[in-house]
């Protein structure tokens, strides 16, 4: 059994409504408290928090004893192993997109309460839960609902690609709970409440991404399948076209890592360190994308030097100078004079 995580982000509330659940079947949650380390005192202790590993750890106790994977959500249960069933299905998909609309498809054969919908509009991909009837009894029960649900198929489709999705932003039809807070620890990106729908959105390019697991991998999954709802991901498949993109688009806002870091919602850290197991270095992708935005524009227009350097992200025109020499052994000028201009 892993030890319990120091950090204690997830609200209590979420909790209270697994022991709701328990008493709407008669049953005792004292076995599943228990092996959560979760004191009884402290259940109705609203401010309370858990960390990611009693929350794992009772939400699977609860699950089998209940027999019940949406722990009363619904209005009729998912046995143990519904969600398996769904990951099944969905495994043999050639693609992230259709594994994910798959996914959506089948959870409204064995949950009709909600429709999940996969949709791409633009260079957005949103996926969005519209609901049929009340979820619970509750306020905390939809939420704990709602936010399951999104978390669920957002661990899943970032296993089956073996890759970190960023979230653009997540977002709910409800006001901000008292533990919002949370929320930046639950969905990565900024968090929206009072909204139409719930849903989560990331980019789209990251549905065009192969599987990269098989049934061998999906068994040993399903074991140990509650972490992938908070797990993050090292490795980020489409990090290094995302930077060059972000570098190409906003050269003005992308100098530092500090600042390309924020736009991807990450610590320069954890940006720095992502590029390294791509193989890629953060220098050598701005080199790139400035080299290839500066040689266009030299030979596409007749813009004054200073006025390319700032164009590639430069901040000044000597540096940008320097560079250039750097890259082709000519400045910007003898280039200019010396190359075929491009069609």
């Amino acid at each position: 059994m892993p030890h319990p995580s120091p950090i204690a982000a997830t609200p209590m509330a979420f909790v209270q409504t697994i022991v709701t659940a328990y008493a709407r079947c008669g049953q005792d949650p004292s076995n599943a408290l228990a092996q959560a380390q979760i004191a009884p005192e402290q259940v109705p202790q609203d401010q309370a928090r858990i960390t990611a590993w009693q929350m794992e750890r009772i939400s699977d106790l609860a699950m089998r004893e209940l027999d019940d994977e949406a722990l009363g959500w619904f209005s009729r249960r998912l046995p143990w192993g519904s969600y398996g069933m769904l990951a099944r299905a969905s495994i043999s998909a050639p693609t992230l997109a259709l594994a994910v609309t798959r996914w959506c498809r089948h959870h409204g054969l064995i949950a009709d309460d909600i429709t999940l919908t996969l949709q791409t509009t633009g260079s957005t991909a949103s996926i969005s839960i519209a609901e049929h009837r009340a979820l619970g009894e509750r306020g905390a029960l939809r939420e704990f609902c709602l936010v399951s649900v999104l978390r669920n198929i957002h661990g899943l489709a970032c296993w089956l690609v073996d890759s970190r999705i960023p979230l653009l932003h997540a977002q709910f039809p409800f006001a901000a709970p008292a533990h919002a807070e949370a929320y930046q620890v639950l969905f990565s990106g900024p968090t929206r409440f009072g909204q139409a729908q719930a849903a989560i959105s990331f980019d789209a390019q990251y549905l065009q991404l192969p599987l990269r697991r098989d049934e061998r991998a999906l068994q040993q999954m399903l074991q140990h399948a509650l972490p992938l709802t908070v797990l993050q991901y090292r490795r980020d498949r489409l990090l290094v076209q995302r930077v060059r993109q972000l570098l190409g688009a906003q050269p003005q806002d992308t100098h530092g890592a500090e600042a390309l870091a924020a736009l991807l919602h990450v610590s320069p850290r954890t940006l720095h360190r992502q590029l390294k197991e791509e193989g890629a270095t953060l220098q050598a992708l701005k080199d790139e994308v400035r080299q290839s935005r500066a040689t266009e524009l030299l030979l596409r227009t007749q813009r004054p030097v200073k006025q390319v350097a700032e164009a590639a992200g430069f901040q000044n025109e000597k540096s940008f100078i320097r560079a250039f020499k750097g890259w082709t052994g000519q400045s910007p000028a003898e280039f200019r004079r010396s190359a075929t201009p491009l069609a």
